[in-house]
């Protein structure tokens, strides 16, 4: 499945403009983790794109998600290291993550609505105003994005073997690159 493809699936799958946004912004950190490591810049980003594809019809546990959205994506030829990375990013789907794309995704994937959350509560709502205190500061204020699971923020920086800030730091540079396709 190229980029292009993925895109016009969540087009079809996904009609709420802020989970497209996250969908983006997941996409993004994953291509500059991809970057990082040495790995697979399309295939991570793809993956990062599609991993929240059944989140608006199926969005949570008992409606399903990410099984449908993995039953759809098989449907269509995507490969099973795909299937596995997606499966991988909900604990309670019981896919263990094994690799490195697998532990990124989970990393990366409530960090980034937590970034973008604190971008939208700052004068400009704009990222080049968030740094690591004010998303730090923020973690400890339970009242705000209380939908973001902060363990899971500290769970993935930690299995990507990664010091908190220094996620915090990457992620949040990832995102700014795309500030603009965010509207942040």
């Amino acid at each position: 499945m190229t980029r292009d493809e993925a895109w016009g699936l969540v087009c079809e799958w996904i009609t709420n403009p802020n989970l497209r946004k996250h969908l983006l912004a997941v996409e993004a950190s994953m291509r500059a983790y991809a970057r990082k490591y040495g790995e697979d810049e399309e295939t991570w980003g793809t993956v990062g794109l599609i991993h929240d594809l059944d989140y608006e019809r199926c969005p949570s546990q008992e409606a399903g998600h990410p099984v449908v959205g993995v039953e759809e994506l098989r449907r269509r030829g995507v490969p099973e290291t795909w299937c596995r990375a997606i499966l991988s990013h909900a604990d309670y789907s019981g896919v263990a993550r094994e690799t490195l794309m697998e532990r990124s995704l989970y990393a990366v994937d409530e960090l980034v609505g937590f970034i973008i959350a604190v971008a939208l509560v700052k004068p400009g709502k704009s990222l080049a105003e968030v740094d690591v205190a004010s998303v730090r500061k923020k973690m400890k204020d339970k009242a705000f994005a209380r939908g973001v699971n902060r363990e899971d923020v500290i769970r993935g920086a930690d299995e990507l073997g990664v010091p908190l800030d220094d996620h915090i730091t990457f992620v949040i540079g990832a995102l700014q690159q795309f500030a603009p396709m965010l509207g942040l």
